[in-house]
């Protein structure tokens, strides 16, 4: 369970009423280019039966200022679609995509080059590593893409590669590295151009175990530094409750539950959710601020816990101790008090009850 570091009230990126279809006459289906409508569902139906092949449907979420904002499902679900409209890689049929308050959909070719250019780092599964160049170069080729002087593009491409780890490999190809170095390129490649909003489509998942563990730890690492603001495409739950400040679980197109990973374990929208959470044990991902209830009584005689403390390693203290520890936040004030009882109410009903103890 990783440490939210950014701003979660500022929103970077909105998605908003977002459609993606594909057909002969998509354009059909809708009255405005916003993407409103008054049933998404019954105009989803009439979609796929006019012969059209319904991508994303009715797709709306935010994403924070140094928030990792995951999307996940299974294989056709449209996750890595809606990344790409994100970018306008895949243009959306209809809808809405803010970036700082401004509509990207109403940007010119000349405008949305240069946000690309400046604002957005992409990393995609297959790496797109260019053969012919080596290291530096393949991280260095957006800021010459930019006009940027040889000398000065060398100097950022030195500092992410510093930052990604691969010192001494700058004049290596992409053929003389690992799957897991040959990734570590893509990333510093989409980091050299210090992007405001970071997207990422399943850029672990072609790696091995133990490698693919391997770059999500290295990920964090250079999020903590960075805090960037982060789309993260995965159909890999696991890698989702790893990395993920919120999540976001898709189907057929559609979004189906929005929340952080322990609202969607423990209170799950649905059977399709349901069926995603079932094996993760709740254990691994309640932490104590999750479980802590405001109080009203003096805690300085109970033992102090972290809030990012997990549950599973607060069990023997929890069980031994009637009154329970007090939970410190990050500034050092103090959340609540979290016991055996505040333990069992959570699983009972979920973790959002912020009831007092007096």
């Amino acid at each position: 369970m990783k440490t939210s570091t950014g701003d979660l009230n500022t929103v970077k990126l909105s998605c908003r009423n977002v459609w993606k279809v594909y057909g002969q006459q998509p354009d059909q289906f809708f009255n405005s280019a916003e993407g409103k409508v008054n049933d998404a569902a019954a105009l989803s139906s009439r979609i796929l039966n006019n012969d059209h092949i319904l991508a994303n449907a009715d797709v709306s979420f935010d994403v924070h200022v140094g928030e990792i904002f995951v999307i996940m499902g299974l294989s056709g679900s449209g996750k890595s679609t809606i990344v790409r409209c994100l970018s306008r890689l895949v243009e959306p049929t209809a809808g809405e995509i803010l970036l700082d308050g401004e509509d990207l959909l109403k940007k010119t070719d000349a405008e949305l080059i240069d946000i690309r250019r400046h604002k957005m780092g992409m990393v995609f599964q297959s790496f797109g590593l260019m053969p012919h160049l080596n290291v530096i170069d393949n991280i260095a080729f957006p800021l010459k893409i930019q006009g940027i002087a040889e000398a000065d593009r060398y100097a950022q491409a030195s500092r992410v590669i510093e930052l990604v780890g691969l010192q001494g490999r700058e004049n290596n190809y992409p053929r003389e590295l690992s799957g897991g170095q040959q990734q570590r390129v893509g990333i510093a490649r989409s980091l050299a151009v210090e992007p405001d909003v970071w997207f990422l489509d399943e850029p672990f998942s072609a790696l091995d175990p133990l490698i693919r563990k391997q770059m999500q730890d290295e990920f964090l690492r250079i999020q903590s530094k960075l805090h960037k603001s982060i789309v993260f495409i995965t159909h890999d739950f696991q890698e989702a409750l790893r990395i993920a400040d919120r999540m976001a679980i898709m189907r057929d197109g559609a979004i189906v539950q929005i929340g952080r990973p322990v609202d969607l374990i423990l209170n799950p929208a649905d059977d399709y959710i349901r069926e995603f959470t079932q094996d993760v044990p709740w254990e691994s991902i309640l932490r104590a601020a999750d479980i802590a209830k405001p109080t009203r009584k003096k805690t300085a005689n109970l033992p102090v816990v972290n809030e990012d403390a997990l549950v599973e390693t607060l069990l023997s203290q929890l069980a031994s101790s009637a009154d329970g520890v007090a939970v410190k936040a990050a500034d050092g004030s103090i959340l609540g008090v979290a016991s055996a009882q505040s333990l069992a109410a959570a699983l009972a009903s979920g973790v959002s009850s912020t009831a007092v103890d007096e």
